[in-house]
Formats: structure tokens, sequence, C-alpha cells
């Protein structure tokens, strides 16, 4: 019979002896001092310990959590519960790590990455990790929801060398962006594996101010400060109208109802009604100053203008026959300035109701209720105020998120970072923060922002041309 040798047997890890140790294992550091327990209560630790299952204690004194120990762990929790800072990792979905600085990614895995982005023809499908910093100049922060934990970058598009002034999701779609630019050219991808783009869209002399995806994602209507509106076929990546005016064309949207209905907002105080089929100016409505933000309700009653100097309109529309009527004005802060976001939405939590939210140059955020039995009559709910911007930066809603709890935005910002608000909490709005080094995220003001319809994905664009889409953490 052979005899295993003893030598060759595991080693049984040996137990610490020191109670000092092990008191401090299971003991929370006092308020005073986080460096040594208090006597008193060691003791009783000590005490307590001698009962405690030698299973228990070697677990905890050998759990891990990204490289560090309980007592470590534990710290860092109460820190968070005692209003210190703190800095979650995205790419590990909400658990804990220190970030020793704007991004996680150490040099290596920046510098393979940035070889990757160049050698890449425009699009950047490998997956970065990046860092969610939860602090922001002009406001208390709070620590961020686990349902704004991020992944990484899903996929990068820089094939475009002029600012990235607008872009979108298509209709129900996760799969189906397209962003304008200051270039004229308007750009369709698809962001499912592998990231590719289907269709560059060239007709446009000058830079795109918005655009809208038919409900079937067939066609996209676009339109330009060259005073044009230009319809396009996205198979087959052609321009099928053009409809020319006298001045810059500056939003427009299809009609949820009659797709054969286009309603475009310009420069000269103007919104029209157009044949989508003829090309025919059917109806128009003038306004006190420039159109330049629209958005129409689901049952396609009522249109929500802002215009250049602040003010919001509410505009009855016949769905037959696209006739135009004034209902109701509305000023969204007390400076004038040109409203650069109106996005409706059906319902909220907060208010139990239809609700609008406007986005102005000067960094005013408003959160509007809609009264349906009024005409759209507007009633604010709640503003907030963030920096002035020289750029005509965007916001959105999150719908999905916003019915857990609260009402959450996104913005993005002059200082290269994306913003999520909750206009819910006016003193602790800021709820996290994008924010990756120069070398891999964005490197100049982030003027547009899109979610898809899932939710998981956020698209972002910048003045340099780079379009980013992040990929939002599994929180189920």
């Amino acid at each position: 019979m052979a005899v295993a040798d003893s030598s060759e047997r595991p080693a049984t890890p040996s137990m610490p002896t020191d109670p000092d140790f092990l008191s401090c294992i299971l003991q929370p550091p006092t308020p005073s001092s986080s460096s040594r327990p208090d006597a008193d209560y060691a003791a009783l630790r000590r005490l307590l310990l001698r009962r405690k299952p030698s299973s228990a204690l070697q677990h905890r004194m050998e759990w891990r959590c990204n490289g560090k120990g309980y007592v470590a762990y534990r710290n860092f929790l109460l820190r968070r519960i005692d209003g210190g800072s703190a800095h979650s990792t995205p790419s590990n979905s909400g658990r804990w790590a220190p970030s020793p600085g704007p991004a996680t990614l150490s040099e290596a895995d920046s510098w393979s990455s940035l070889r990757d982005w160049r050698n890449n023809s425009g699009v950047l499908s490998r997956t970065i990790s990046i860092s969610s910093k939860q602090s922001e100049p002009e406001r208390h922060v709070r620590f961020a929801e686990p349902a704004y934990s991020f992944v990484g970058m899903h996929c990068i598009f820089d094939n475009c060398k002029a600012s990235v002034t607008i872009l979108k999701f298509g209709r129900a779609s996760s799969d189906l962006l397209a962003y304008g630019a200051a270039d004229g050219s308007l750009t369709v991808c698809q962001v499912s594996e592998p990231p590719s783009v289907l269709q560059k869209l060239i007709g446009h002399s000058k830079d795109i101010t918005d655009f809208d995806f038919s409900s079937n994602n067939q066609y996209i209507a676009s339109c330009s400060l060259d005073k044009t509106v230009r319809v396009w076929e996205i198979s087959k990546g052609i321009c099928i109208r053009v409809v020319y005016g006298v001045s810059s064309q500056l939003c427009i949207c299809f009609h949820p109802v009659n797709n054969n209905l286009l309603l475009v907002g310009n420069a000269n105080r103007e919104i029209n009604a157009i044949n989508f089929s003829t090309g025919r100016v059917i109806s128009k409505l003038t306004f006190d100053d420039a159109v330049t933000a629209l958005d129409i309700d689901h049952t396609g009653q009522l249109i929500f203008a802002g215009d250049a100097q602040g003010f919001i309109y509410t505009v009855s529309v016949n769905s037959h026959t696209g006739s135009l009527s004034r209902t109701h004005k509305n000023k969204s802060s007390k400076i004038k300035s040109p409203i650069t976001t109106i996005q409706y939405r059906t319902f909220s939590l907060v208010a139990r109701c239809p609700v609008l939210l406007s986005c102005a140059q000067d960094g005013n955020l408003s959160f509007f209720s809609i009264a349906t039995d009024a005409k759209g009559y507007l009633t604010l709910i709640c503003s907030l105020k963030l920096a002035s911007r020289v750029q005509s930066i965007r916001a959105s809603f999150c719908p999905l998120l916003s019915l857990e709890k609260g009402e959450f935005i996104v913005t993005g910002s002059e200082d290269a970072n994306v913003y999520f608000y909750d206009l819910a909490r006016p003193k602790n709005s800021c709820m996290n923060k994008l924010q990756v080094s120069v070398l891999l995220g964005h490197g100049s003001p982030v003027i547009g922002v899109a979610w898809n319809h899932g939710e998981n994905l956020l698209a972002s664009s910048d003045s340099d041309g780079t379009v980013i889409v992040w990929k939002r953490a599994n929180t189920s």
C-alpha cells in the first residue's frame, strides 16, 4: 500500500493570533480616527471573536474585491456614508475601485486602444473602460445611481471632420443611428456588431441643423443653414426631394400620425407644414422670432416650439389638412436665450401627465407639465440652471430610467463631459458624469446626446466630429 508523503499535503493557513488584528477586521473605525480601534470596544470584540467560527474568520480575511481586503472596503463604504468623495468604475458595473485620476486605464491599455482607434477606418468597436466621476464644479454631486453605471464605449465613429451638431437613433430602434455635421453631411450607421457606416448622404452645402426619421425608418428629412429641406431614402442613399426656402431651416419633424406631413421651423419666424410627397408648403404660422426647436405629441394634435428669445409656444395642428393655429405662449427663463432642445414625453411619474423638457443656450433646463384638456397649456414644475454655453448644446429625457424614480435627463457640456441630472432634486441634481481622458474620449464640447429605443446605448457627439456610443451596464 502506498503511503502519501505528508510533505505534499497542502498547508493549512495559519490563523492570526493578534487580537488587535482580529478585532480590526470586524470593528468599524471610530468617527475621530480610523487608524486605531477604541480600547474598550476592542476588548469586547476579542471576547466575541473567541466564539466566532474559525471558518467565518478565515473567509473574511481572505475576502477580496478588486484586489482590496475587507477592512479597506469597509472604510470605503463608511466614507460614502459620512459624505466623503468616492469614485466608481463602470467597467465593474458599480463595484468599488479607487480611481487615481480622470481614467482608470493603464498606460498599456491606453496606447493599445489608441493604436486600435487610429488603425480603424472610422469605427472603433472595442469596449474601453471609463471612469464615472462624481464631481461637478457647480453643485454637490450625489453618488451615482446603479442605473447610471456604464461599462464603457460600445463603439466610436470618427470619420467626420466637422462638428457633429445633431444625432438621433431611429424610431423604436436600438441599432440605427444617424448624425448630421457642420459640413452638410448626414451619416447613417448601424451600431450592432460589427458597427459600420451604412450611408453618407451628401447634398447640403452648410450646417445640418436638424433631421428626423420617418415612422418606418425608411426616410430621413433634414434641414440646414443652406435654406433647404431634403428628404432621403436611406436604403438607396439618395435625395428624393428638395424644398427650397428663403431663410435658414432650423428644426424639423415628421407628423406621427400623418407621415405625409413635415413640420419645419425656420429663421424667418415660421413653422411650415410641408407635403412630403409634393414638397409644397400647405400651411404656415408666424411667431415672434426664429423657431429654433420643436417637437410634437404622440397624437399629432399639439406642436411645441421654442424660439430664439427663449419663448415656448403650443400650436394646434390638424392631422388631415395640416392647418396650424397658436394656442399658448410661455417663457422658459427671464433671460432671452435661444431654445436648443424641445422634447415631449407622454407620461411622467413626477407630474402624472405628459411633460415637456426645454433646454436653452444660457444653460437653463425647464420641466413643464402639459394640460392636454387645455390645448397644451404648460405649467413649470421645476428648472435647473447650468453654466451658460457658447455652443448650442442639447439635452434629452431618460424615459425608461425615469419610470423608476425621479425625473432624469442627460446633457452634453462644454467641458467635454456628459452629465446626468435629476430634475426632481434641484439641490443635489447631478447624478453622474461620463468622463475619460482626451486620448480616448471627447476632447471638445459635447453638443448632442441621444438614447436608443432600449435605452441601453447612449450616443454623444462633439464639436471635433467624434461620435461615441456608450454602453450602459445591465442592472436587472
